[in-house]
């Protein structure tokens, strides 16, 4: 009987079928104490640093400092999603003859009716579900009202985070949403604009998703 090193490879994994593998510990995550204002600094260092625009603003004030971003850019269309209460917001507050303002025009699925239109949308506005200090990234949770494509195929992609859902770390993120009981099927971590890099290492934005993130932060007024 030939005794190749395949053969002792294959032995013992035949000797070892169906005997469960010794699972190591899962070491504790390191713990962080940042504060409340000490996260948000940080998300906005990290995001700023991969060429995002973060703007803090109020819940009262979010929708007119959008309008400052975007009035006068050029922009034609600007996608929401209608039942979201950000949207809600946004279409109560959004002139409809503002010729320096682009129109609004509304998440029309199923995907294969609205496709064509979608290519020609020049930014979209998003809900997030909260974001992490640590690495500098906001985290979407989309679904059948707000999906995927709203955050990747427009040029320009507008997020609205709360504040209050910026987390120390990932880990303490998943606690604070209970993912362990409610695992989203979709889940994801955006930390600047989509960008690229080819053979000389020269970097190029907007190449496979939106050349330009803006992040508003609704932060409550001190004392309220």
């Amino acid at each position: 009987m030939p005794d190749t090193a395949r053969d002792r490879i294959l032995m013992r994994l035949y000797q070892a079928e169906g005997r469960a593998s010794p699972e190591p510990a899962a070491a504790d995550p390191p713990a962080v104490a940042w504060n409340r204002s000490e996260r948000i600094e940080r998300l906005i260092g990290l995001m700023r640093a991969m060429r995002t625009q973060v703007e803090v603003t109020t819940r009262e004030a979010w929708v007119e400092r959008l309008k400052i971003l975007l009035s006068g850019r050029g922009l034609k269309t600007l996608l929401y999603a209608p039942t979201t209460p950000t949207g809600r917001e946004l279409a109560a507050a959004w002139p409809a003859d503002e010729s320096r303002l682009p129109t609004l025009r509304t998440w029309e699925g199923p995907i294969e009716a609205f496709k064509e239109e979608l290519f020609q949308i020049d930014a979209a506005v998003t809900t997030t579900t909260g974001a992490i200090a640590e690495t500098g990234a906001i985290v979407l949770w989309p679904d059948q009202a707000e999906p995927r494509l709203m955050s990747l195929v427009p040029p320009v992609h507008i997020a609205v985070l709360e504040a209050d859902k910026i987390h120390a770390t990932f880990c303490d993120l998943i606690r604070a949403e209970n993912w362990p009981d409610r695992m989203p099927t979709n889940a994801l971590l955006i930390s600047g604009p989509s960008k690229t890099a080819d053979i000389e290492m020269t970097l190029a934005f907007g190449v496979h998703g939106p050349r330009e993130l803006i992040v508003l932060i609704i932060d409550a007024p001190k004392g309220v």
